[in-house]
């Protein structure tokens, strides 16, 4: 079902045409809820070339857009903390990725949010994305549970975010632990993870951010 409703051709033809001149630079950034993700994510934009494309946020969009067929189960997913299939958010990436190009072909770096999210995920990319776009490393903000919760809890009272509840961030940490913490340890073990202690303010955070970036290139 899930192959009839996202079709790849198209878009699998344009990044095999795009990976003939220049690939997509791919930075995975990952973390549990409420560790900054998406506002380091913001600031990284501002200051180096990269374009954000958030997992959950391009789930969300399709979640709440008009004639979506598969707006009701990535809704299930989500307030259930549980992790949408790798169809779905593949290709909701890779359709964000092929617009962006399109509009300038400068635009190949990316730092793609929320993803991989477990085991699944990771072998969905390696399958569909192989030699399309190279993954430089992963942007790993490290925070303790408790910090997390607080956060999102805070940001709950004004973000209109259905998942943004103590029953829904419960089983989201779960999911985490359970499922991308195991990702993440892959990663470091190919020497592929620059971590960062995310539970500091903002502006902390990004200094170790930006140092981290201006190293990489």
């Amino acid at each position: 079902m899930l192959g009839r409703l996202f079709s790849t051709a198209p878009i699998q033809s344009f990044l095999h045409r795009v990976s003939r001149m220049m690939k997509p630079q791919v930075v995975f950034v990952l973390g549990g809820p409420g560790a900054g993700k998406g506002t380091q994510c913001s600031r990284i934009v501002e200051c180096f070339n990269y374009t954000h494309l958030s997992a959950g946020d391009l789930l969300r969009a399709e979640r709440g857009r008009e004639g979506s067929e598969c707006g009701q189960l990535i809704d299930t997913f989500i307030k259930d903390g549980k992790i949408v299939p790798v169809e779905i958010t593949i290709s909701l990436l890779r359709k964000a990725m092929e617009e962006t190009i399109q509009k300038d072909q400068e635009k190949i770096r990316f730092l793609i949010d929320g993803f991989p999210r477990n085991e699944d995920n990771l072998q969905g990319w390696n399958r569909d994305m192989d030699g399309k776009a190279d993954v430089k490393f992963v942007l790993f903000f490290d925070c303790n549970n408790q910090t997390c919760v607080n956060r999102c809890l805070e940001r709950g009272r004004s973000s209109g975010r259905s998942d943004d509840n103590r029953e829904s961030l419960e089983k989201r940490i779960q999911t985490y632990q359970q499922s991308t913490r195991p990702i993440i340890d892959l990663y470091e073990k190919q020497g592929k993870v620059r971590t960062v202690d995310a539970s500091r303010s903002v502006e902390e955070v990004f200094a170790d951010v930006k140092s981290i970036l201006d190293k990489e290139g």
